[in-house]
C-alpha cells in the first residue's frame, strides 16, 4: 500500500528513498481551513504529497514534470470564475531551480535556455492541470481570497546560475498569475508540451505578456532577493519580505487586477508601501487586527508592524509609527506562522517561529544540534515569549489552526479495504504454485494463526487485518531477518510481499 503511493521502479523497488520537505498548507472553504487535506512539497524530487486530515495519512504523491527544486506551495481558496466553488480545487507549486526544457542534456551548457515553471495541481485528482513557463525563478507562493490571483516571489529575475549573477539586480519581483486567463488559454489550445510530458505549458514570459488586457502574468518589482510572499487576512494585500533588503513590500491586489484590466499604467503602481523593518526579513504572519509579524534573520528578531500605518507612512505621513514591537528570538529565525494566520479567521492569539540555530538553548547532543521552535503569545500589544521546543534540523514551515476545524476518525472503516480479513476464521494459507497468500486477522492479544509454513522460493503476500474496534489499539507485525515490520490500526488492512529465501524458524511478533 505504501509503495503504491510512494511510487516504484519497474522492478518494484521504491523510485525514491529520500525527500526534502519544506512547506505545508491546508485546504480552504469560505476563506478558512476546512479540515479535508494538507499538502507538503518534496524539493529534491519535485513531488507534491497530500495528507488526508480525516486519518492524518498521506494518500497521494504526484511528481511534477519539467521542474527541479519545487519549493513553495499554496492551495487556492475559491474558484476565480464560479462563485459556487468556494473551496480549494487547485494547489499551486513554484520551482526554484531553472533547467533546460526538456532537460535532455542537449542545452546543458547554455543557461539562456534554462526556464522555471509554475505548476497547478488538481486538489482532488492530484493530476497536474497546467504549467506556466516564466523568466526567472519561483520561491514561495500565495493565493488571493477571491481565487483570481496567485503569485510567487522571485529572487533570481536575472536567471543567473552563479551567486554574483543572481544578486546583480537591485530589484527582483513578485510575479502574479491570472488564473482564469491561464485556464482559458489552455482550453483554447494555446499551449505547448515538452518531452514525454502531456501537461499543457503556457507562455508566461515577460516578452509575451506586455499587453495587460491579454497578459497571463504581471511582474511587480520588489527589492533585492525577496524570500517570502504572504496574503493578509483581509484579502487586500500580498506582502513580500526583502531578505537582502531591510524592507517589506505591500502590494495592493485590487491594483494588480486593475493592471490586468488595462486601468493601471505600470504594475509597480500596485505597490502600496515599501518600508524598512529590520535586517534580513524573511517571512510574515498576521493577527487579524491589521498587524504583520516578520522574521528578521540577521537581527534574530520578530518585528510586529502595522500594515495600514506602513501604507500611510509610505504615502508621506512621517508621524506614523508603523513598527509596534520587536522581540529577540534564539536564533536566526526563518519561518513563522500565527494561529489561523493566512485565513479570514486569523485570531491573533499565538505565534510560532522556527529558529535555524539553537546555540546555547539546549544541552549539546553531539555535532548536530537540535534547533529551536519558539511559541509566542501575541494576544496583547507586546509579544511575550512563552516556550522553547527543540526540533530536528531544519525547522521549516507549519500552520496553526483551531481544533474544532478537524474531525479525525479514531478507527478505520474496514469496508474501505477490499482485501480485508474480516473474521478470525477467514485466516489461512492459500497456495497457487509458488505464489502464496497468507490471510491473517489479529485481535488483541493474538494473531488468528499460531503459525504458517512456507517453502523456500515461495513468493509470499501476507495480508493482515486488525479487527479490533477499540481506538488506539494498534497492532504491529514483524518477521525477523526478512526486513518486514508494519502496523495496522483498528479496522485497517495492510499487506507486504516478500520471497521466502531462507529456511528455518522465524518468530513473527507484534511490534506495537
Amino acid at each position: 500500500e505504501s509503495k503504491k503511493i510512494m511510487g516504484t521502479k519497474p522492478d518494484g523497488q521504491l523510485k525514491y528513498t529520500v525527500a526534502d520537505t519544506h512547506h505545508t498548507h491546508a485546504s480552504y472553504k469560505d476563506g478558512n481551513y476546512d479540515g479535508r487535506y494538507a499538502w507538503i512539497n518534496d524539493k529534491i524530487n519535485s513531488r507534491l504529497a497530500r495528507i488526508r486530515l480525516d486519518y492524518f495519512v498521506c494518500d497521494e504523491i504526484t511528481e511534477l514534470p519539467n521542474v527541479q527544486g519545487f519549493h513553495g506551495i499554496f492551495p487556492d481558496k475559491r474558484d476565480p470564475v464560479d462563485p459556487a466553488i468556494n473551496y480549494t480545487t487547485r494547489v499551486f507549486c513554484g520551482s526554484e531551480f531553472q533547467v533546460p526544457v526538456p532537460n535532455t542534456g542537449k542545452e546543458s551548457l547554455d543557461p539562456t535556455k534554462y526556464r522555471s515553471m509554475f505548476t497547478c495541481v488538481d486538489a482532488e485528482t492530484m493530476e497536474v492541470r497546467w504549467q506556466v513557463m516564466i523568466d526567472g525563478n519561483c520561491d514561495l507562493t500565495a493565493t488571493s481570497y477571491d481565487g483570481k490571483l496567485t503569485a510567487t516571489n522571485q529572487y533570481n529575475t536575472e536567471s543567473g546560475v552563479t551567486y554574483p549573477e543572481m544578486m546583480s539586480a537591485e530589484r527582483d519581483a513578485c510575479l502574479f498569475f491570472n488564473v482564469a486567463r491561464i485556464e482559458q488559454a489552455v482550453k483554447d489550445g494555446k499551449f505547448k508540451t515538452y518531452g514525454d510530458s502531456k501537461v499543457p505549458v503556457v507562455d508566461g514570459t515577460r516578452e509575451s505578456n506586455k499587453d495587460p488586457k491579454t497578459a497571463l502574468t504581471c511582474t511587480v518589482s520588489v527589492p533585492k532577493n525577496p524570500h517570502g510572499v504572504n496574503a493578509t487576512p483581509d484579502g487586500k494585500y500580498f506582502i513580500c519580505a526583502g531578505k537582502l533588503s531591510p524592507t517589506a513590500t505591500v502590494i495592493d491586489l485590487s491594483k494588480v487586477l486593475d493592471w490586468f484590466d488595462g486601468k493601471l499604467e505600470s504594475p509597480d503602481k500596485a505597490i502600496a508601501a515599501e518600508v524598512e523593518i529590520g535586517l534580513g526579513p524573511l517571512h510574515t504572519a498576521f493577527d487579524g487586527r491589521g498587524n504583520a509579524y516578520t522574521t528578521l534573520f540577521l537581527d534574530s528578531q520578530v518585528v510586529k508592524w502595522n500594515v495600514d500605518a506602513a501604507i500611510k507612512f509610505a504615502a508621506g505621513d512621517n508621524a506614523q509609527k508603523y513598527v509596534v514591537d520587536r522581540l529577540d528570538v534564539q536564533y536566526q529565525p526563518g519561518h513563522i506562522n500565527a494561529s489561523q494566520s493566512e485565513t479570514a479567521a486569523a485570531d491573533g492569539k499565538w505565534l510560532c517561529v522556527g529558529c535555524k540555530f539553537s546555540k546555547d538553548r539546549y544541552l549539546p547532543v553531539g555535532p548536530l544540534h537540535p534547533e529551536n521552535e519558539q511559541l509566542i503569545d501575541i494576544s496583547g500589544e507586546k509579544m511575550v515569549l512563552v516556550a522553547d521546543h527543540p526540533v530536528r534540523p531544519e525547522p521549516h514551515d507549519f500552520i496553526i489552526f483551531k481544533r474544532e476545524l478537524l474531525n479525525p476518525k479514531q478507527v478505520y472503516s474496514m469496508d474501505d479495504f477490499p482485501h480485508a480479513v474480516k473474521e478470525l476464521k477467514d485466516s489461512g494459507v492459500f497456495r497457487e504454485g509458488k505464489k502464496v497468500t497468507v490471510k491473517l486477522a489479529s485481535q488483541a492479544p493474538a494473531f488468528a494463526l499460531p503459525e504458517f509454513r512456507l517453502k523456500v522460493g515461495d513468493e509470499v503476500t501476507l495480508i493482515l487485518t486488525n479487527i479490533d474496534k477499540v481506538e488506539d489499539l494498534t497492532h504491529g507485525f514483524a518477521i525477523p531477518k526478512y526486513n518486514v515490520n508494519f502496523i495496522v490500526n483498528p479496522q485497517e488492512t495492510a499487506s507486504v510481499t516478500f520471497k521466502a529465501d531462507k529456511p528455518g524458524v522465524f518468530w513473527c511478533y507484534c511490534t506495537h
